[in-house]
């Protein structure tokens, strides 16, 4: 038998060659990868020495908006300006359930009280600026003894320019459209706080009811046929709807101030397409976030036979097109109120004097109405977090929350009311000694500047929102400290957040989260409070409410234009004084 070893030795030869040149390249390629790695990660650190990585971008500098006008410096002039040469005798109607100034009885007296919202913040200055009409609930109890025949009164009292048009509501009316409908079901159903919404039949037909009044009050007071009509907030959901059919030439615009759900959470509502519907009656309809415009396209698509451009946001419903923009509201810049206070270190001891606060103690600060939506409890556990891991900390902080009595004849918001006296009174009980009291729970109304001189003597003020459109609060603290200090420790979910960034961003449901952030606004050195304070007052100064009303009302003049343009042409003018043909000349031009 021939011997074959010979034969094997030449293929395992071979077969070693082979597998060493295959280690060969594989060790090359590794050392190649590993090489390039590392240049990579050098280039990164000396880009990181070099400067700060840079931020995203805010949400009011990518929505859309012109780079122009970023550039421009938006005041009251400059409104005046775009409608004495956009919108010549233009006529501005502002409509909002709450009004900016309320007459009560004390005693035989008349006290005049200027409501501390952020809608009557944003809103206030632009009517002026406008000289607008204002129409609103009249709820205050001189409310009626000050007004003339007509149900009005010039305001503000010492510089009267504008008219605020009251109009009145019955206890049922104001329990089944305000209490009930509005704020037992849109309310919660608009925000993610888990917190089951009620609707009830009767509550329905006193909204509608209540929208149908205010439609009444609207068309008595436009001047002509052509009023710019600024509807304000979920209260309204069916009036501009109502205002159309009676003002088809009228430019509507709707702004939505809290969040718009998800389509799925929206069929929640018994009447979601009534609802869908009047909003529609609006020639723009504008949101703080181009999310919840997304939202809000999206139930329309889902609820009702629609035509949809999604790349322009315009809706084609009922023979009209409604254009759904993103427009981040915001507040006057520089705030009227805070040139009537004095510095922050008088600021500071004025504060700290009233609340019993010694010098060595850093002070937090919650300032909004008493609603489950705010994150007011979970603030009590972020402290709680920070004391109960750094007790070091006891005796050195104090949390003041200022919380306005706000529907307090709810169910939900008794219980809220409540359970946050329990908690401050639990913490106060764990954490306090003689002279310290580590949580100071205010449950009364205060003046716009009561608020302001809070903010500018406040080492951190707390914005947890759980859900929240915007949230002016957060801008307000901003504006008021000229002396570019203090922390703000703002919600995720607040709108605030898209345009705040050098805030420290949490989850208010995080509560580990939020006590490392409170310790971390606590221990922040000057130079960096400066250097995020500085960044945000230019956001809050660039980006104010005189630029939010002035994009709305650009909007509503080239809406003006197009319909102007389409009769020019002989097109057929819409019944809705808007630009039906928009959606045409896109499928046109794309022929």
């Amino acid at each position: 038998m021939p011997d074959n070893s010979s034969y094997l030795v030449v293929p395992s030869a071979a077969l070693w060659l082979f597998i060493l040149v295959i280690v060969g390249i594989s060790s090359l390629t590794l050392a190649v990868v590993l090489s390039r790695a590392r240049q990579a990660r050098n280039a990164k650190l000396a880009r990181m020495e070099a400067g700060p990585v840079r931020s995203p971008l805010p949400e009011f500098e990518k929505n859309g908006q012109s780079a122009a006008a970023a550039l421009v410096q938006w005041s009251p002039e400059t409104l005046r300006h775009i409608l004495a040469k956009e919108l010549p005798d233009a006529q501005v109607i502002v409509v909002s359930n709450r009004e900016p100034y309320i007459h009560n009885r004390d005693g035989d007296d008349i006290q005049l009280v200027v409501p501390a919202s952020g809608l009557v913040s944003a809103l206030e200055p632009i009517t002026r600026a406008c000289a607008g009409t204002w129409i609103a609930y009249g709820g205050g109890s001189a409310d009626t003894l000050v007004v003339d025949e007509n149900d009005r009164i010039a305001v503000p009292p010492e510089n009267p320019s504008y008219t605020l048009r009251r109009v009145w509501l019955s206890e049922e009316e104001q329990q089944g459209y305000y209490l009930g409908f509005a704020n037992e079901g849109l309310w919660p159903l608009c925000h993610i706080a888990f917190t089951r919404p009620i609707f009830r039949a009767s509550d329905w037909e006193a909204y509608e009811a209540v929208n149908r009044k205010f439609a009444d009050t609207v068309v008595a007071e436009a001047r002509n046929e052509r009023p710019i009509v600024l509807v304000q907030d979920y209260h309204f959901a069916l009036l501009p709807r109502m205002i159309r059919e009676r003002l088809p030439e009228a430019i509507i615009i709707t702004f939505w101030h809290i969040p718009w759900p998800n389509s799925e959470v929206f069929s929640i509502c018994p009447w979601r397409e009534k609802i869908l519907e009047g909003l529609l009656g609006s020639s723009i309809v504008g949101f703080h976030t181009q999310f919840h415009c997304n939202n809000f396209i999206d139930s329309v698509d889902r609820f009702l036979e629609s035509r949809i451009e999604r790349e322009d946001s315009a809706i084609s419903y009922g023979g009209q097109i409604s254009l759904v923009h993103a427009y981040p509201i915001s507040i006057e810049w520089e705030p009227a109120r805070q040139a009537q206070l004095p510095d922050v270190a008088e600021c500071r001891r004025h504060v700290r004097e009233k609340f019993g606060l010694a010098d060595d103690v850093r002070l937090c600060v919650g300032v909004e109405r008493l609603d489950y939506t705010k994150g007011i409890l979970d603030r009590f556990t972020a402290l709680d977090e920070l004391l109960r891991l750094h007790p070091e900390w006891i005796g050195k902080v104090a949390f003041l929350q200022i919380a306005a009595p706000s529907r307090g004849t709810l169910p939900a918001y008794q219980q809220l009311h409540d359970e946050c006296l329990r908690q401050a009174e639990d913490l106060n009980r764990r954490y306090g000694r003689d002279g310290y009291t580590p949580v100071l729970m205010v449950t009364e109304h205060h003046s716009q500047e009561q608020v302001y001189e809070i903010y500018r003597a406040a080492d951190v003020c707390m914005v947890t929102s759980l859900h929240d459109g915007m949230n002016l609060v957060a801008k307000e603290f901003v504006a008021a400290r000229d002396d570019e200090q203090g922390v703000l420790l703002l919600s995720m979910f607040a709108g605030a957040s898209k345009e705040l960034l050098e805030a420290l961003i949490v989850n208010p449901y995080d509560a580990t989260m939020m006590g490392d952030a409170l310790l971390q606004a606590l221990t922040m050195s000057p130079d960096e409070q400066r250097q995020r304070m500085q960044r945000m007052r230019e956001v809050v100064r660039d980006n104010n409410v005189y630029r939010w009303a002035g994009s709305m009302l650009l909007d509503a003049a080239r809406l003006r234009k197009r319909v102007a343009v389409d009769r020019a042409v002989g097109a057929a003018p819409t019944s809705s004084g808007n630009v039906i043909s928009l959606l045409d000349r896109r499928r046109v031009a794309a022929l």
